[in-house]
């Protein structure tokens, strides 16, 4: 499975240590490439998103401080439903519930060994359809 990951500096660390626990999948990372030289959180997830909108993969994980400004700017792509999730249980409601095909975590509030939980948890569900289906449409059309 192609996964696409991406943060700004603050994220970098915890982007590396997701990509060294999930050593079997493959990952695009579309950067950044230290954590030591600012940059701005909207250029990655500007790039993962159009990556998923090109079919050239069908997930990505987004990483900035806080995590709400890469939530931010990946939900402003149609098509893109990017989930801020900061427990294994909110990952899977998000994919389950709401089709978020873009993980977003906070590096700032949580370490590498809860973000793993949470990014396995988001990797295990699946999308359940049905009445779901119906408001991912109402968000599609606004």
């Amino acid at each position: 499975m192609k996964i696409i990951i991406g943060s700004d500096h603050r994220g970098y660390e915890l982007k590396e240590k997701i990509k060294q626990n999930f050593a079997d999948f493959d990952w695009e990372d579309v950067g950044t490439e230290n954590g030591l030289d600012r940059v701005d959180y909207p250029i990655f997830a500007q790039k993962i998103c159009r990556s998923i909108l090109a079919g050239e993969a069908e997930k990505a994980i987004v990483i900035c401080g806080s995590g709400v400004g890469v939530s931010i700017a990946s939900n402003r792509f149609k098509g893109i439903y990017a989930a801020l999730c900061w427990s294994p249980e909110v990952a899977r409601a998000a994919k389950e519930h709401d089709h978020a095909n873009v993980l977003a975590l906070p590096a700032d509030f949580m370490d590498a060994s809860e973000a793993v939980k949470i990014v396995k948890s988001w990797l295990e569900a699946s999308f359940k359809g049905g009445r779901y289906e119906k408001r991912l449409e109402m968000l599609d059309n606004f």
